[in-house]
């Protein structure tokens, strides 16, 4: 879980996916389209994925499968329904002004 904390932390927007995954695609090119240039970690290539994905699974109150795992100034905000949600009501943009992921 520290790895994990410690990756989110690192950049404005941090987003675990699964090469796989649909919906990881679905958001991760939701950000692209808004310019924000996220981090984004495949678990499924990362080396320590496996365990990963275990400590999101745990955090995320188990969670089957816990991607997309969008994290935001260093918390985490949710999965796909969560980002669709804030970005169809209007809140996605002020939280990623917030947080310094876009700047307009």
């Amino acid at each position: 879980m520290d790895k994990v904390n410690r990756l989110a932390s690192q950049r404005a927007v941090v987003i675990f996916s699964n090469s796989s995954c649909c919906m990881c695609h679905t958001v991760t090119s939701l950000f692209s389209d808004l310019g924000v240039n996220a981090t984004i970690h495949e678990l499924d290539r990362e080396p320590q994925g496996k365990e990963m994905e275990k400590a999101l699974g745990k955090m995320l109150s188990g969670r089957n499968p816990p991607v997309p795992a969008v994290f935001i100034g260093g918390r985490f905000v949710g999965s796909t329904e969560k980002i669709m949600t804030l970005h169809l009501g209007g809140d996605l943009i002020p939280l990623l002004k917030s947080a310094g992921a876009i700047w307009l």
